[in-house]
């Protein structure tokens, strides 16, 4: 069975071979196991614009047909292995030696193979997994309809609707905070006043105050 352990320290319970029971002639019982195949889990994450002297380290891909003694050969393939992700052939250890961009790509598509490193034989079937690159609030909010201009008629009344502003950011809506937008008015106090979440702009001062 594959298994994968991630350097980002999420942590995803191990899997148990399930448990058969044979009866023997003699009347006795024997247990034996069936490991099922397959991984624990199939996602890594790795931190978008990693700088830094060294490899960012990505997780580990382990057999258990690894007993420690060199036999077994860890293989990557797919998307970025060998030039932006390496594996350790011995201990399936795998580093991200570039830099990433995860609005440039999101993630990446691999596949991992464990061979006899004797026989070339296939320990296990090649099986597909991800790398996620995980954001970083390296964007600022972009308001791409502006700039923009609006009026108000004289004698308005305080709440009268001014203006609807809409703001877009490029990262990540669904990691941390970081495409979290929230409008407020650096200019124009206090006549003015904005809406934190929606961007809606409200008259509120009144019509003598404008003058």
């Amino acid at each position: 069975m594959f298994c994968m352990c991630s350097g980002t320290g999420h942590h995803v319970p191990t899997k148990v071979p399930s448990k058969n029971q044979t009866r023997l002639a003699n009347g006795e019982t024997e247990v034996h196991h069936r490991p099922k195949r397959g991984w624990i889990w199939n996602q890594f994450f790795v931190l978008e614009e990693h700088i830094g002297p060294d490899a960012q380290y990505v997780g580990k891909l382990h057999s258990n047909s690894d007993k420690g003694d060199g036999s077994v050969r860890y293989i990557l393939s797919g998307e970025g292995a060998g030039s932006i992700f390496i594996i350790d052939e011995v201990t399936g250890d795998i580093h991200a030696t570039k830099s990433l961009d995860r609005e440039r790509k999101g993630h990446y598509v691999l596949h991992a193979q464990a061979l006899d490193r004797n026989t070339q034989e296939a320990l296990e079937p090649m099986s597909e997994f991800i790398i996620k690159v995980q954001d970083i609030n390296d964007n600022a909010p972009q308001f791409p309809d502006g700039p923009f201009v609006a009026t108000v008629p004289e004698m308005s009344e305080v709440g009268t609707s001014v203006l609807q502003v809409t703001a877009t950011d490029a990262d990540d809506p669904t990691y941390g905070n970081s495409a979290r937008i929230v409008y407020s008015i650096l200019q124009g106090q206090p006549y003015f006043s904005v809406d934190p979440k929606t961007g809606a702009v409200f008259l509120l001062a009144g019509d003598k105050m404008l003058q």
